[in-house]
């Protein structure tokens, strides 16, 4: 599989106040590079939002904004392009309203959701969680919430299950976002 896996952490409830964001690549079933990096959302923090996520006002004050961080990731979202996310409806309102905020158009690609996929192939578990999903998988999620270790479980989420139930499987669950 080709694919990126990406997650958003957001300042507050509004969607265009990501945080942070990583990106993991996939190229023939191996991750093959990451990206990560805090944002400088320029809007105020919501302290439940940092109770989940860690990430505060301070660590993002010299932190590019999302119209600065757009340039070096661009070239991932093209057509065609498979992004994986889990809980991809969030995450792909966050890329666009996050871009619609400085103007830029949202790029189309196809998506793939591991939560969607984890509650069609595994539908015995008590929840779908990311941390729930990836237990069941044996997928390391290092440190929930951190960005870059949920983007590393969703890409695992996605191997692990095109391994076990073959890509064929999964197939059905992709979209055109």
């Amino acid at each position: 599989m080709n694919f990126i896996a990406m997650d958003f952490e957001t300042a507050n409830r509004y969607p265009e106040s990501a945080c942070s964001l990583a990106i993991v690549m996939v190229r023939e079933n191996k991750i093959v590079d990451r990206f990560y990096t805090v944002i400088n959302p320029q809007m105020p923090f919501d302290s439940n939002n940092i109770k989940v996520h860690q990430i505060t006002a301070e660590d993002v004050a010299d932190a590019p904004t999302m119209a600065e961080v757009w340039p070096k990731i661009s070239g991932l979202f093209r057509p065609g392009m498979l992004v994986a996310a889990h809980n991809a409806r969030f995450d792909t309102n966050v890329l666009q309203e996050s871009l619609a905020r400085y103007n830029i158009t949202a790029p189309h690609y196809l998506v793939i959701d591991s939560l969607t996929t984890s509650r069609n192939l595994q539908p015995d578990l008590p929840n779908h969680k990311l941390d729930t999903v990836s237990a069941d998988l044996a997928v390391d999620l290092w440190h929930h919430h951190n960005a870059l270790s949920d983007s590393e479980a969703c890409a695992g989420i996605l191997l692990k299950q095109a391994e076990k139930w073959g890509e064929d499987a999964l197939k059905q669950f992709v979209y055109q976002y």
